[in-house]
């Protein structure tokens, strides 16, 4: 799941992506097994990104026979929350006879059993961008080699089996391993473009399979207040973290009929006043602003100053709890306003706030809401 981040911000460190990563070792195998000439087993490779950006990657390289080599990497994902950060990618990519790039899954890349991916059931589970990144990239080199042939591309991640159980891929119905992923080849800290696909990827499985009310939560306590609200099966509930705008914005494309979302109330302040992305490094809570909504349900001056020097929401909302103003609701309202302006006009969205014991605090509906739910 996901991790709760903090309130306070920081600087941070971007990286490469899996699809980068692979991209890298493909090519440095193919230059060796082409080139027909002794390497030494450490090289730096260049890259070239979607967008045009050259990056270059260090990659060991190891032979298998003369037709197949493999290469490995080691994922730097900078400071973003990415488990595969520091795991070893590596590709086997043989040479064929037919004029064709294959892909396979290695050790530790999963294979898709579930409708409703940008892949098909039973393919590898590397995404369509790090295919075309490696495809462009060794057929290039082809070129420059005179070379006919074609490739077959392993790509795996060691360890990368138990990497997978702390994703949402077994919730994705994908199996034995990680996904490859990656759109741009950057991975931008706490924008984290793969969690991004893997939240996007959960809600086009839940619609598949015909869910037609889907929970998106912050963290596990959330998660587990809104699953126990409502009896929801493990596949309509969306890990969103702190991208809630990548759930509201993408309901544009793949609309359901009812969307919860369910998040600690200090994140929920801040998607109250607009902010489509939840962590400290893009937003922070606004003490004034809960200050404001206090004082629309009667709160006193002692109250209101308090309030402005909390030290966490949590504490801000316990001042105005003992004094019996209901800031968790008008905080939800807010939100549901911000959420309301997003997604479809049919869509019903509710929003629940809970404290960090999981405990719900406040909520909002645009409908009646019920205890239970449809697929």
């Amino acid at each position: 799941m996901w991790p709760e981040s903090k309130e306070t911000p920081k600087k941070l460190r971007s990286g490469l992506t899996t699809g980068c990563c692979a991209t890298a070792c493909a090519v440095a195998a193919a230059m060796v097994l082409l080139s027909k000439k002794d390497e030494k087993k450490t090289r730096w490779v260049s890259v070239k990104l979607p967008k045009g950006k050259l990056v270059k990657l260090q990659v060991e390289l190891t032979p298998l026979d003369e037709q197949c080599m493999q290469a490995s990497t080691i994922k730097d994902a900078g400071d973003d929350p990415d488990v595969t950060h520091g795991a070893t990618v590596f590709v086997e990519l043989a040479l064929t006879q037919t004029a064709s790039i294959t892909f396979k899954a290695a050790t530790g890349v999963g294979t898709v059993t579930r409708e409703g991916l940008l892949l098909a059931v039973g393919e590898p589970a590397i995404n369509p961008v790090p295919r075309k990144m490696i495809s462009e990239h060794l057929l290039e080199i082809a070129q420059e080699h005179g070379y006919e042939g074609g490739f077959s591309v392993a790509v795996g991640v060691q360890g990368g089996e138990a990497l997978a159980l702390k994703t949402m891929n077994p919730r994705l119905g994908i199996l034995g391993g990680l996904s490859v992923l990656g759109t741009t080849g950057i991975v931008r800290p706490f924008s984290c473009s793969a969690y991004i696909a893997s939240i996007h990827q959960g809600i086009d499985v839940a619609k598949a399979n015909g869910f037609t009310h889907i929970a998106a939560s912050t963290g596990n306590s959330s998660e587990t207040a809104i699953q126990n609200i409502y009896q929801l099966p493990e596949m309509a509930l969306i890990e969103m973290g702190d991208f809630v705008g990548a759930v509201l914005k993408y309901f544009k494309k793949v609309p359901v009929n009812k969307l919860s979302i369910c998040g600690g109330f200090g994140k929920l302040s801040k998607l109250s006043q607009g902010h489509l992305d939840l962590h400290s490094g893009a937003s922070s809570i606004d003490f004034n602003f809960l200050a404001s909504l206090a004082k629309q349900q009667g709160a006193t001056n002692n109250l209101l100053e308090k309030i402005i020097s909390a030290n966490t929401s949590v504490q801000a909302l316990k001042f105005c709890q003992e004094q019996e103003i209901d800031l968790a609701k008008l905080v939800c309202e807010k939100a549901l306003a911000v959420a309301k302006k997003i997604v479809p006009s049919h869509v019903d969205v509710e929003i629940w706030a809970v404290d960090r014991k999981g405990q719900v605090v406040g909520q909002a509906f645009s409908n009646t809401p019920t205890n239970g739910h449809s697929s």
